[in-house]
């Protein structure tokens, strides 16, 4: 049989009919930067038969990394999503960004997804973002399989990365393969379940199937019954089983590990090397047989004028969709939809049910990355773009008109990194503006806004890398010259002393009606939290209505701290006493008075300046550590540990954000090009001193 036909024979069925809901998967790739994503969707497409040519990211030839952008960086940065077929079942992929400024485009997927394969460095094991991603995947329930990859590289060790994904994510791995070989010498997998080797040979399409090595035999047999002594532990029906025979037979195992997967119990381990397409297919059959299908997992929840409502996975049902994603092409505007119920045609209404707005839908489209095959409807379980809706946003609910729902929508982060941006001639400024708008349409974690007192225009994200990348898309797809100034952090003021009994009296009068309310409020520091309101006023001296516009106003006052105008978090405010008057006392007085008290509370208080802190772990040959730490202190960084690795050494450290600009160019300078660094938001800390605005 030819090799292109013999890929085509993988998948069977017709790849893109509509198949029951038992034979989907929707599945997104998580993992570091770096740590093989990528490459793996595109193994997995070649090996499925829906490309034939095996993309390289190297070479810019890749499916989802189609952005000229990502081709030059040579990182993935927008989520793409990708079909194919595998053993007559439809697997629904999303290629997520692997790089920390990219982390709202890994949540807004993960909201939409069933499972996830989680992809590790086979030398690194869990590297920070790594660890990041999986904890997203936890706060969304998404049930995952692990593949360990790059085992052909130098100093490649499954056992080692199996460790640091139970020592650092705390699941219980459960490892259903042993390496044939190490490093380069890595030529296939020992199947622990059917108790087969799979040994891929130097350009073959395809794994032989044989005996297990006669060098390996008595380590297979360990590590199978570790595999079933782990399980039975885990799973009632495999502890029966075990009790019984001593044994758990591959049945048995194969469908406890199946709900071990989808109930958070255990997570599958699978290994191989993706760029040496070695361990694709094992991984694809792993999927199909233990990631959940939208029939799988429990109904769509939602509300709809405060009345919970659930939608099942049905295409018969009333119809509701969540969009994840809209992008702006050539062509036209794309939004993105997971479909959780119900069935959606061309040409049929929809209406957007945070916005109450209906609109109509002109295509559909089955999406391969940035190539469409044009569909005419759409059922529960599909992942799809759909042409000619104008206004609806990330996070938006789409459903029948007759039957709304409200989903809930992803998680957007707070940015925290903000650069001035302005047009270079004056005539393109409502250019750069209208250009901005699409981008924080595209992008819900970018933000903009008008500085009150330099009245720059302000685009705040991510990180350096994102608002790079976000000015670039400006310059290349909307061809503006745009100045860019300094980047600038997002700073935060806190209260670290509080005073009690602080008297605010609000006396208006000025013809008509007036305003009167007085008010006695306590402040004191939140550890937890960034606001807490409670009143303890008796007598009814402050009637609830009042008390409840007393909050309101000071949450208006959290918005600009005394320091420098920054936003201010951690801080309980308590309202102990005040007065009103029969006529002038309103609402509104005591909304204004509420917002002034506080204002003049926290003036009258200490308040500590707070600016955000990255984790950073930098990676340097052992004859640069000395240099590397140094240049950490000089940027206020303290030093959480270090972990020698084959000649390198692994440093993590905590390092003040609005130090870390310009990072990657000093510490390439400083390593002779061999030093690399990653860093994730933690939160924030007491800066040493306030900034210059």
């Amino acid at each position: 049989m030819a090799q292109s036909e013999l890929r085509r024979s993988l998948s069977k069925g017709p790849r893109h009919a509509h198949r029951p809901l038992s034979a989907v998967r929707n599945l997104g790739i998580l993992a570091h930067v770096d740590a093989g994503k990528t490459t793996l969707t595109e193994r997995i497409l070649y090996v499925t038969g829906t490309t034939y040519k095996r993309g390289e990211v190297h070479d810019g030839t890749t499916v989802t990394d189609f952005d000229s952008q990502e081709r030059d960086r040579g990182i993935t940065i927008f989520a793409a999503a990708v079909s194919c077929s595998w053993d007559g079942h439809l697997v629904n992929l999303i290629d997520t960004p692997g790089h920390v400024d990219f982390s709202d485009e890994v949540e807004r997927s993960l909201r939409v997804l069933d499972g996830a394969i989680a992809v590790f460095d086979g030398v690194a094991g869990v590297e920070p973002q790594s660890e990041s991603v999986w904890r997203q995947a936890d706060r969304h329930g998404v049930p995952r399989i692990a593949f360990v990859n790059k085992l052909d590289r130098a100093g490649a060790d499954l056992d080692a990365a199996v460790e640091s994904i139970r020592q650092r994510l705390h699941p219980r791995p459960l490892v259903v393969q042993l390496p044939i070989g190490v490093e380069d010498g890595f030529a296939g997998v020992v199947d622990l379940l059917r108790m087969r080797s799979l040994v891929w040979a130097d350009g073959a399409e395809r794994a032989e199937e044989g005996p297990i090595p006669e060098s390996l035999v008595d380590e297979a047999n360990r590590r199978r019954r570790l595999l079933e002594e782990t399980v039975a532990e885990l799973h009632p029906a495999a502890l029966d089983e075990f009790c019984e025979s001593s044994a758990v037979s591959t049945e048995t195992l194969v469908s406890a590990l199946r709900e071990l997967t989808r109930t958070g119990g255990g997570v599958v381990v699978l290994c191989g090397s993706a760029y040496r397409n070695r361990g694709v297919e094992p991984l694809l059959e792993a999927v199909v047989a233990y990631l959940p299908s939208p029939s799988d997992v429990p109904p769509a929840l939602g509300e709809y004028e405060g009345t919970a409502r659930e939608r099942p996975a049905d295409a018969s049902a009333p119809f509701a969709a969540l969009v994840f994603k809209v992008t702006s092409t050539a062509t036209g505007r794309l939004t993105y939809l997971r479909v959780y119920s119900g069935t959606i045609r061309t040409s049929e209404a929809v209406m957007d049910v945070g916005s109450g707005r209906i609109e109509r839908v002109g295509r559909i489209l089955r999406v391969q990355a940035d190539r469409h095959t044009r569909v005419d409807s759409a059922v529960a379980g599909d992942i799809v773009a759909v042409v000619g809706l104008k206004t609806a946003r990330a996070g938006a609910t789409l459903c029948t008109p007759s039957e709304p729902l409200l989903l809930e929508p992803p998680v957007v982060a707070d940015p925290v990194v903000s650069v001035a941006v302005e047009a270079r001639t004056g005539t393109d400024t409502e250019r750069l503006m209208s250009a901005l708008a699409r981008l924080v349409e595209e992008d819900p974690s970018l933000v903009i806004r008008t500085d009150r007192e330099t009245g720059q225009t302000l685009l705040s994200g991510m990180g350096e890398l994102h608002l790079e990348v976000a000015v670039e898309k400006i310059r290349r797809d909307h061809r503006l010259d745009v100045g860019v100034g300094r980047p600038r952090v997002a700073y935060r003021e806190t209260v670290a002393r509080g005073v009690s009994g602080f008297v605010y009296r609000h006396v208006k009068q000025d013809g008509g009606a007036g305003q009167f309310a007085h008010v006695v409020i306590d402040t004191e520091p939140l550890a937890e939290g960034e606001f807490e309101f409670e009143s303890t006023v008796v007598g009814g001296r402050v009637p609830r209505e009042y008390v409840r516009a007393v909050e309101a106003g000071c949450r208006d006052a959290l918005a600009e701290g005394p320091l420098g105008g920054h936003p201010v978090t951690g801080v309980r405010v308590t309202l102990t006493d005040g007065a009103t008057h029969s006529k002038d006392s309103s609402e509104m007085a005591f909304r204004t008075a509420g917002r002034f008290a506080l204002r003049a509370a926290l003036a009258a208080g200490t308040i500590t300046l707070l600016e955000p802190v990255a984790e950073v772990t930098v990676t340097v040959p052992d004859s640069a550590v000395g240099v590397v730490l140094g240049d950490l202190a000089a940027r206020r960084g303290r030093v959480l540990g270090s972990v020698a690795r084959a000649g390198t050494t692994v440093v993590t450290a905590t390092v003040p954000l609005a130090e870390l600009f310009g990072y990657a160019t000093r510490l390439r300078s400083r390593t002779q090009g061999r030093g690399t660094f990653t860093a994730r938001p933690t939160g924030h800390a007491p800066a040493p001193v306030e900034p210059v605005r």
